[in-house]
């Protein structure tokens, strides 16, 4: 299992959490936003999911990974 810690813009309230949260779920990995820092915390077997691939499901929630 990888982890990694993503710097993301444009979080700003529990709304957000729910999004990003959900739809690293919704791949398979697990996902923790940090709302004081602006950053997500995911773990994901590199086995099945790419880096790229979490970083475009956030994007697609509308936010910007840094």
């Amino acid at each position: 299992m990888n982890q990694v810690t993503l710097q993301v813009n444009g979080m700003s309230c529990m709304h957000c959490v729910n999004s990003i949260e959900g739809a690293m779920k919704a791949l398979g990995a697990d996902g923790k936003v940090n709302l004081a820092d602006g950053t997500v915390t995911v773990a994901y077997d590199s086995g099945k999911l790419s880096l790229q691939s979490i970083k475009e499901a956030i994007e697609d929630q509308g936010y910007e990974v840094a």
